[in-house]
């Protein structure tokens, strides 16, 4: 799928990112470092990653298709489990937008017809709609998946979707993606041995 970033007054250049990455508070930079090299093992050189005002939480841009981030990652803990020391969960971002109600609204639906348009959703397909919110308190979660849900017509599955429409805000900005569960790769998952 390409990726769809939007820009405009409010999302700055260091707002521009196709990953979000979350570690333990205060262990950005670690994260960063460790990030960097994870990246580099599975062929980005160039990737880069930057340090949000929330505790926990890195912005990250890589060249790779960020949908196949946790293939690679779940493939590489595999086989050097040691080498996870920060990262906790990597998640794959198609759109960057700004956190207003009607923007999510139509930048969620957009991203989830156009793969519907690809043949890549059917309309027997399930899907979940997942918000977290990070320093917004203007916009109530309720209030994203129920504007989001009555654009839908897919069956809702909330424990085991074929698809996740996923909106991650981090104040100001947010990031939304349409993606299949096994897309998010979270170490501590992996780590325990579940698929």
């Amino acid at each position: 799928m390409v990726r769809c970033f939007y820009t405009n007054e409010v999302i700055s250049l260091l707002n521009y990112f196709n990953l979000i990455v979350t570690t333990f508070r205060h262990r950005e930079k670690a994260l960063i470092k460790e990030c960097l090299y994870l990246l580099n093992k599975i062929g980005d050189p160039d990737a880069q990653f930057h340090v949000t005002n929330i505790s926990g939480i890195v912005t990250g841009i890589t060249n790779l298709d960020p949908l196949l981030m946790a293939k690679c990652l779940r493939e590489l803990s595999n086989r050097e489990p040691v080498e996870f020391q920060y990262l906790l969960r990597l998640i794959p971002i198609d759109c960057v937008i700004n956190s207003e109600l009607n923007e999510l609204k139509s930048k969620a639906i957009f991203l989830f017809s156009l793969l519907q348009q690809n043949k890549k959703i059917d309309s027997k397909d399930t899907f979940r709609i997942s918000v977290e919110k990070r320093h917004c308190n203007s916009i109530r979660t309720r209030d994203i998946i129920s504007i989001i849900a009555k654009e839908v017509s897919n069956p809702v599955d909330l424990d085991d979707p074929k698809w996740i429409i996923l909106v991650e805000i981090l104040g100001k900005v947010a990031g939304i993606s349409v993606l299949e569960p096994d897309q998010i790769f979270s170490s501590v998952i992996e780590m325990r041995g579940y698929k």
